[in-house]
């Protein structure tokens, strides 16, 4: 995957999930890499790949969050 491929895909998938977080809208990422897929597969994939890290990042980030608040630490 090319460097230009992988960055519009992340910068789509956070635009995307950012959206459907103020919209509450759990279809929209399906719904964008149906209509990234409708173009080009290899940039749906990066779509979809950047949104499973972006998903992953943020539900880590949370838990540590709960971690360290649980131990009354603060900051990180």
């Amino acid at each position: 995957m090319s460097d230009i491929t992988a960055a519009i895909a992340d910068d789509l998938a956070r635009e995307t999930l950012e959206l459907a977080a103020e919209l509450g809208d759990d279809d929209l990422v399906a719904e964008v890499a149906k209509v990234i897929g409708a173009g080009s597969t290899t940039t749906q994939e990066a779509f979809l790949t950047a949104v499973r890290i972006r998903t992953a990042e943020a539900r880590a980030r949370s838990y540590l969050a709960d971690r360290r608040a649980a131990a009354g630490l603060e900051g990180g």
